[in-house]
């Protein structure tokens, strides 16, 4: 990895880590679409669940007191039985398809809400929230806005929906790296020291963003949540259909 594209990286962590901040999303994918640029698939996917553990762990730790745990505890059982599926299918990621998998999670957020049975206050709910988003998180590198298709439905404000998806994404993005952790040793020892230097990045990035995230109200959040990762979207489907 070059100097300058190293400077890049940092500068692309802070800045997605401070969009994750506001919008509990976005952030992600956009960091996973910088890497894809310059990692193969795996590793890519690997060094993208270190970092969003340090944006995630940061984001969860600000809002920690908001963290509904009883919800959590049955996504994360979803999430941990999708892993373990993926595990034994022996599953590897084509890069091709994750990136029309990333473009197309999008178009989640336009579908109308009465269109979703689904309400994470509900332990069954919940696990089978969990076990969609934990696999894409597996399979995509990131989960997208399927985790909001389980609160839709639920009365939590925007804080609590931030501060618990953060804590679901902290333990899903962990799964990731155990999963992908031979491809992460692929990486050498000053990548890595690049990536170190990028995790208290994504700490201040979350940190700024959880700024911002304080003065929105909830309709505004909602609405520029939506537009935003439509936009990413299509820009993944694009690049997902050129590459083939």
């Amino acid at each position: 990895m070059t100097f300058p594209l190293s400077l890049a990286f940092l500068g692309v962590v802070f800045g997605t880590s401070a969009l994750s901040g506001v919008f509990g999303m976005a952030g992600g994918l956009i960091l996973l679409g910088f890497l894809l640029a310059w990692l193969p698939a795996t590793t890519a996917i690997a060094v993208h669940g270190v970092i969003q553990l340090g944006a995630n762990g940061s984001r969860a730790f600000l809002s920690r007191h908001y963290i509904d745990w009883r919800i959590v505890g049955w996504i994360v059982l979803g999430v941990m039985l999708a892993a373990g599926l993926l595990a034994w299918l022996r599953y590897t990621p084509d890069e091709r398809m994750v990136m029309l998998l990333i473009g197309v999670l999008p178009v989640l957020v336009w579908l109308p809400r009465r269109w979703f049975r689904l309400d994470v206050s509900r332990p069954l709910d919940a696990v089978l929230c969990g076990c969609v988003a934990g696999g894409l998180t597996i399979a995509a590198g990131v989960s997208g806005p399927t985790i909001d298709i389980g609160f839709v439905r639920t009365r939590l404000d925007r804080r609590t929906v931030v501060a618990s998806k953060a804590t679901i994404q902290v333990i899903a993005h962990a799964l990731k790296v155990v999963f992908y952790w031979q491809a992460a040793l692929a990486l050498s020892r000053g990548e890595w020291g690049w990536i170190a230097l990028a995790i208290p990045l994504s700490f201040l990035g979350t940190r700024a963003g959880n700024a911002i995230l304080r003065r929105l109200t909830d309709a505004s959040f909602r609405g520029w949540t939506r537009w935003l990762v439509t936009l990413v979207g299509g820009y993944y489907i694009v690049r997902g259909i050129m590459a083939w």
